[in-house]
């Protein structure tokens, strides 16, 4: 049986370079999402959101392997933005007032096979289970179209990412393209499980022309 390695097949988006921005054209594609807001880091809702999000994820995942559609579940990936504002501040440093204001999309993407019947059969599943937690009913299958972006792949520490966000926004100025739609991080590592200096994070922002 085959195992289907999303990360692979579309390495141009998940694997970009750490030296340089480079451009790239999101196709639309199938997603979980979750929305919320407040400090990652200090918000309960955001990580109930993340276990909701994944436990769905592994559960759509098992349906599959059974149909033997076996695949690899993609990593963590954010939209991000501060309420009452449409870009990041200029000095791209945030504060701890403005992680207060944070609204965030949580998303994982999705093999073309799964359907939203899927979805809810996975939904189903898990919500039988002792150790369900609540937000799982708040975890929708969307499909979303990001469109032309520029990224970098940050090496460190999440509040590290100063220079490289500041750097993609520079290159878009510089090409005298607009900003456009929300910033995007793509969590290549689990944070629990990998020292700060080594997480690996792919920093995105769409524009257009």
């Amino acid at each position: 049986m085959s195992n289907l390695d999303m990360k692979k097949q579309l390495k141009h988006l998940y694997n970009p370079s750490s030296k340089a921005v480079s451009v790239v054209d999101i196709p639309r594609m199938n997603y979980l999402m979750i929305d919320g807001e407040g400090n990652p880091n200090t918000a309960e809702g955001y990580q109930e959101s993340v276990v909701s999000i994944y436990k769905l994820a592994y559960g759509i995942r098992a349906i599959c392997k059974s149909n033997d559609n076996t695949f690899t579940v993609m990593p963590l990936e954010g939209l991000w933005h501060i309420k009452g504002q449409d870009a990041p501040p200029n000095d791209f440093n945030i504060t701890l007032a403005d992680k207060e204001l944070f609204q965030w999309t949580l998303m994982i993407v999705q093999p073309d096979f799964v359907t939203a019947d899927i979805v809810e059969q996975a939904r189903e599943t898990v919500m039988k289970k002792k150790d369900t937690p609540a937000k799982v009913t708040d975890v929708r299958f969307e499909s979303y179209h990001e469109g032309e972006a520029a990224q970098i792949l940050h090496i460190g520490s999440y509040e590290d990412e100063t220079e490289n966000v500041a750097s993609i926004h520079q290159y878009i100025d510089e090409n005298r393209w607009h900003v456009d739609k929300r910033h995007h991080e793509i969590y290549l590592n689990d944070p629990r499980k990998v020292e700060a200096s080594k997480l690996k994070t792919v920093i995105r922002q769409p524009f257009r022309r």
